[in-house]
């Protein structure tokens, strides 16, 4: 294993470690036991051959009455779902598209999906937000940290530290950022624009209210602005006294220019905020797909938010796993796919995603991630922890007695041998 592809440990091998040592490719008999124990619940293509599909048999159900028609055939598990699906279970998708969008005309917009959106969304928030160039948003900072995913475009950051450490950056698609709670810092879209996914370790947080310097000093008496930083008076009279929130600026200069000018006696933080995810190797590299992974081991600023990028090929899927140290937050950039969530007691229930979803998944709850569309499927995974962690059904029952599985299941003890001890994360087309 390359030095690249090692990942420090904490007190024993991250997931991410263990990952790049797994072999590249597993059994079709090891596929077929997965595949299996999901429930033998079939892949869903468009909506109409998904009804025939369902391993219920018969046809899906009648409605003569009113119907949103798009939004059926673009949730046909929800409409006729799989015969294993069960009780009463909450929803674990919202769409960005269905949140409110704050424009600014002409600069900008921000929507959001938060636990106001998502119920049981408790650890984390998100923020879909695009740039035109040139726009800013404004200087500011807030009491959660904030994690970053670049999805078009590219745009410079800025923050500075506590100790008076200072960075500016250019990023581009894939690249990450990461303020801790409390950095001040801002985002400004370079010559085409940008559009980014942000998320913020508290569910409950909304990007609208955040500590922004024209609403601080607004709301600052003019003389102790002019006192603090020795300006004339008349110069403090002029500024804006309204957030500017996301506002038009000139572009900046170069980044060698705004790097000399921003740096002081304390220099760069130590731990970068910015990460580049989509150019590092993959962590895991399967016929199906690849996933790369990045937790406070390679990231090292990024102490209470993990993430993997996912990349499912046509009929790919995301083994049957669970996490055990914190709740997933999910977002789909591209295709179309569809989960399936056990919460115990005999309930499951089954949901279509799509680019632009939001998914939702509760510490420790099983699932499977399965492509359904006719091409890639991208999504992320995100956790509010400082490191990544998940537990496979074929890596569980393949460190136990063979006998001891086979007379749970109804198996022959042969079928367990052959499930690989390394999981397999994503299982082979």
């Amino acid at each position: 294993m390359s030095d690249e592809l090692r990942v420090e440990q904490f007190e024993g091998p991250t997931h991410a470690d263990r990952v790049t040592r797994r072999t590249m490719v597993a059994g079709i008999s090891t596929a077929a036991l997965v595949t299996a124990m999901a429930g033998a619940q079939q892949s869903q293509s468009p909506a109409s051959d998904t009804y025939s599909q369902n391993t219920s048999g018969g046809k899906p159900p009648t409605d003569p009455g009113p119907e949103n028609k798009p939004i059926v055939d673009e949730n046909p598990s929800s409409w006729f779902p799989p015969p294993t699906d069960s009780g009463d279970v909450n929803n674990f998708r919202f769409p960005f598209a269905f949140g409110h969008n704050r424009v600014s005309r002409g600069a900008g917009w921000a929507r959001q999906v938060t636990v106001r959106d998502l119920m049981i969304s408790k650890t984390l928030a998100g923020v879909n937000m695009r740039l035109e160039p040139g726009a800013v948003r404004e200087l500011h900072w807030h009491v959660p940290a904030e994690w970053a995913f670049m999805l078009d475009g590219t745009a410079r950051i800025t923050g500075v530290d506590a100790y008076g450490h200072s960075q500016v950056s250019d990023v581009g698609p894939g690249d990450l950022w990461y303020f801790p709670g409390g950095v001040p810092h801002s985002i400004q879209g370079l010559e085409d624009g940008c559009e980014f996914l942000l998320v913020f370790d508290d569910g409950n947080f909304s990007e609208f209210d955040t500590f922004l310097i024209t609403d601080w000093l607004g709301h600052t008496p003019p003389d102790v602005i002019a006192k603090n930083l020795s300006w004339p008076m008349s110069v403090v009279q002029q500024m804006h006294k309204k957030e500017l929130y996301i506002f038009n600026a000139p572009q900046p200069k170069s980044l060698e220019e705004d790097q000399r000018a921003a740096t002081g006696p304390g220099g760069a933080p130590p731990d970068p905020f910015d990460f580049k995810m989509r150019a590092m190797k993959p962590n895991v590299t399967r016929q199906g797909g690849e996933v790369r992974i990045v937790d406070s081991s390679k990231f090292k600023v990024s102490k209470t938010v993990a993430a993997a990028l996912v990349t499912l090929k046509q009929g790919g899927l995301r083994e049957l796993h669970w996490h055990p140290n914190a709740d997933e937050w999910q977002y789909y950039t591209r295709g179309q796919g569809r989960m399936t969530v056990f919460i115990g007691g005999g309930k499951a229930r089954t949901i279509d995603f799509h680019a632009g979803d939001v998914g939702y998944i509760q510490q420790s709850l099983p699932h499977y991630i399965e492509n359904t569309g006719d091409g890639e499927l991208e999504f992320m995974e995100i956790f509010r922890s400082d490191r990544y962690e998940d537990i496979s059904l074929a890596g569980w029952i393949s460190h136990l007695p063979p006998e001891l599985v086979a007379a749970h299941l109804k198996i022959d003890e042969s079928l367990i041998a052959k499930v690989p001890k390394e999981e397999m994360v994503i299982v082979p087309v």
